[in-house]
């Protein structure tokens, strides 16, 4: 039910307040489905050895994570600008260093801005899925990760339900190709369906922004 009421978020009792691209609405609460799928106990598993990393540092090293949480601006679902707070910087940092298959750093390392990809154009089709993007190469030390939504009808023009598939090589070049990384999440693709991507570039474990395209599966 939709709502002209101040931005909230949260739920009361049986309700739960939340926003998307039509404004703030009311729904009834409901238990968030746990597949608990591999992915999802390696997300998990990561999140609880930072934690843990997090509870071991001296105080000098968690004062130097609370003053880089202050650079790393984020939205939340409200479309509201906030910082990360130390204990959010010191995971967002060493996750994407995992993601990347580098070591956890217990010192907070000074920013790295990663420069998001300025196109993208997807070719898509039952036997070939992959995109050519620029700039080419990627720079040193930076890797592209590929998120994908499920298959959806040809008229869907947004998407918010994007599940990670791929991770490219250090300083990939165009194409990026991923054809049995999506086939194995989310099966063959159907000719006339559209699938989202959202793209983000990782370097030094910052990421940058997403850059978002779509395209219909072709013959």
């Amino acid at each position: 039910m939709k709502l002209l009421v101040p931005p909230q978020s949260g739920s009361l009792a049986g309700q739960t307040a939340s926003r998307n691209r039509f404004g703030q609405y009311m729904r009834s609460r409901a238990i968030p489905v746990n597949p608990t799928s591999a992915a999802q106990g390696i997300v998990r598993a990561r999140l609880a050895a930072n934690s843990a990393a997090w509870r071991a540092l001296t105080p000098a090293q968690r004062a130097g994570w609370c003053d880089l949480g202050l650079s790393l601006v984020r939205t939340d679902a409200l479309g509201q600008s906030y910082a990360l707070q130390g204990n959010q910087a010191h995971a967002s940092v060493n996750n994407n260093r995992l993601l990347c298959g580098l070591t956890v750093i217990a010192d907070a390392p000074a920013v790295a801005t990663p420069v998001a990809l300025t196109t993208i154009t997807l070719t898509c089709t039952a036997a070939a899925f992959s995109f050519v993007f620029a700039a080419t190469p990627l720079a040193a030390a930076t890797y592209c990760a590929v998120f994908a939504s499920p298959q959806r009808s040809a008229g869907r023009s947004f998407e918010g339900d994007f599940r990670f598939i791929k991770l490219s090589t250090a300083a990939q070049a165009s194409p990026l190709i991923f054809t049995s990384e999506y086939t194995a999440k989310f099966g063959i693709p159907v000719l006339g369906n559209k699938i989202f991507l959202s793209v983000i570039t990782l370097t030094l474990g910052f990421q940058s922004g997403p850059t978002v395209v779509s395209s219909l599966v072709t013959a």
